[in-house]
């Protein structure tokens, strides 16, 4: 690539080699050297040039800090207003753009054909490589989703896809550094595509990347902060800060990965929050947080997640490798020393305990305790987790922590929806009802448990798991009432059309909704959307889900509610209230803790 117009300026005159020369610059030949015919050749000082070289505008009265000092610049073009000051190894094979500072810095360089980490391939969940999903500009959470999770034969033909975008260069990241970016006091940095208006200091290293700003100019969110050593990545609308050392990962927008942070092989979507610990073959889809030094997440699937201090997980029995991986579902916490052994699909906002190494399965109970025992099994107190008060307050804080909203215009990549109470985790709450029936119709175990799927359930757990999911129903239905009590009968029946006679169901059947990275996904559309194979495609399918949710909902409503759960909007209203009561006794009770607390603290 040609990174210098020769056309764009004249040749030097011999007056200014001359004057260039005496103020400490050389060439291997200055007749490929083109400077603007207004620029302040004062202002150039102390540089060598190597083969063709371009300089814009450099002028104190247009620029006021503009100039060209004691550095190596070779084979690029530097755009008006630069400031380039002490860089040792000099800049290579680069367009540097408009008003860019760069100062203080090793070689900055660019290799001919280099693509600057689009096309790396992240071997996220299996650490093996069979889950691989390929990094690029404009990477959703919902196509890295398809790419690690579905059918290896679908899954292949969106890399073939990608693949030949990236070969056609339909995608690809520029040797350039963007207008108004700064790069200060860096270690080397070597294939690195920088977008606009990104500050880049005091790195240690980076190389085979991309630094990606999609909000408009003069704004954004991006940077790299000190310390900071990446190989095989993109940083798109994100910060990596404080030491954090990365390795074959993306991390989309609103993410901040910082504070000696380290993960290999992994993926962090919108507004995740990753510090001190380390991350191995992550898929952390939206919201994911880990805060702790000694937590370990290593070959799962997250969103929303909250991870406990000392987390720990692990994916290799020693006979295979590290094959094994698993899912934490929508708003999963762990405790503080948690264990959790894959493979393992951990139910929606539950919250796991102890050490759990019999590779539970518990999607089927959302909302759920979740207590590793003394030998490590899994012993689950269902729907326990409805009454917390903490629900209602994650589902408000999520959206006033979008960092991707404080920057206008930028385009949201990642489709998110942040609600608790969904198509997805009702669903499940549906089915667990007919889960828990048949089990408390027979008799427990000697040890009075109930076992379901090598789980361990009490008799009184299950008890009031059929009360709580039954509220949490309610809740969710309640949500579709109008606030007018006199209009919610008619909505009611808008709600639910008359079943047949002798049906319990809808007739046209029911389907399931699968959360796909942050975005509950009826399945008939995502049986479409697997389909396809273009990514613009996939997106665009994915951006209709999350325009027409609400809609969605609605006739999913329609179709999946039995009978029994059918009712009337004073019914309706009743359970949602009774719900409202029991997350309020929640907080009260933790407020008087709290206080009791306080008073034992006081002097």
């Amino acid at each position: 690539m040609n990174l210098v117009d020769s056309h764009k300026y004249p040749s030097l005159s011999a007056t200014q080699i001359s004057k260039l020369e005496n103020q400490g610059c050389s060439a291997n030949d200055w007749n490929l050297i083109h400077i603007h015919p207004d620029t302040d050749i004062s202002l150039i000082r102390n540089v060598e040039f190597e083969g063709e070289v371009s300089i814009g505008l450099l002028s104190h009265d247009r620029y006021p800090n503009s100039a060209l000092r004691n550095s190596l610049i070779a084979n690029s073009s530097i755009g008006d207003g630069a400031r380039i000051r002490y860089v040792v190894g000099g800049v290579h094979n680069a367009q540097v753009g408009d008003e860019v500072t760069i100062e203080n810095c090793d070689r900055i360089e660019f290799t001919p054909g280099s693509a600057c980490g689009v096309g790396t391939r992240v071997a996220v969940l299996d650490e093996t490589g069979s889950r691989e999903v390929i990094i690029y500009p404009g990477l959703s959470a919902q196509v890295a989703m398809l790419m690690a999770r579905a059918k290896r034969s679908a899954a292949e033909e969106i890399y073939h896809a990608i693949d030949r975008l990236i070969d056609n260069g339909d995608i690809a990241c520029p040797h350039s550094i963007g207008d108004r970016s700064k790069l200060l006091n860096c270690g080397p940095i070597r294939d690195v595509s920088i977008g606009h208006d990104i500050t880049i200091e005091s790195v240690r290293t980076l190389s085979n990347g991309a630094v990606i700003n999609n909000a408009p100019n003069g704004k954004g969110f991006t940077s790299v902060g000190p310390g900071v050593d990446a190989d095989g990545f993109i940083i798109e609308d994100g910060v990596a800060n404080s030491g954090a050392l990365l390795r074959n990962v993306y991390v989309g927008q609103g993410a901040i990965l910082e504070k000696g942070f380290t993960a290999h092989d992994s993926l962090f979507f919108a507004n995740c929050s990753m510090e001190n610990g380390e991350a191995c073959a992550v898929f952390a889809g939206p919201y994911s947080v880990s805060m702790h030094k000694g937590t370990l997440l290593i070959g799962c699937q997250t969103s929303f997640l909250n991870a406990g201090s000392s987390t720990n997980q692990s994916n290799h029995m020693y006979k295979l490798g590290p094959i094994h991986w698993g899912v934490l579902e929508r708003g999963v916490k762990t405790s503080s020393g948690s264990y959790l052994m894959l493979g393992a699909n951990i139910g929606a906002f539950s919250l796991l305990m102890g050490q759990h190494k019999t590779h539970p399965d518990s999607r089927e109970f959302p909302f759920s305790y979740l207590f590793g025992d003394s030998r490590g099994a899994t012993v689950v107190v269902p729907g326990v987790m409805l009454r917390s008060c903490g629900l209602l307050r994650d589902e408000q804080k999520w959206p006033k922590r979008d960092r991707r909203k404080g920057i206008k215009d930028l385009p949201m990549l990642d489709k998110v929806v942040c609600d608790v109470l969904n198509p997805a985790t009702v669903d499940a709450m549906i089915n667990a009802l007919g889960i828990i029936r048949p089990m408390l119709n027979r008799q427990a175990d000697d040890d009075l448990y109930h076992r379901y799927k090598g789980m361990k359930l009490s008799r009184a757990s299950l008890d009031r798991a059929m009360k709580l999911y039954y509220l949490g129903i309610m809740k969710y239905l309640s949500i579709f009432l109008p606030s007018d009590s006199d209009n919610a009968e008619n909505h009611i029946s808008s709600l639910f059309s008359p079943l047949p006679e002798n049906r319990d169901e809808h007739p046209e059947g029911y389907y399931e909704w699968v959360d796909v990275a942050g975005l509950p996904t009826p399945r008939p559309m995502l049986d479409e959307i697997l389909k396809l194979v273009e990514p613009k495609e996939i997106d665009k399918a994915f951006r209709k889900v999350a325009d027409d949710y609400d809609a969605l909902q609605r006739e999913w409503i329609d179709r999946r509610f039995p009978r029994n759960l059918r009712l009337d909007a004073e019914h309706i209203r009743r359970g949602a209230e009774e719900f409202d009561r029991l997350v309020e006794l929640d907080r009260e009770t933790y407020r008087a803790s709290l206080s009791d607390e306080m008073a034992m603290l006081r002097l």
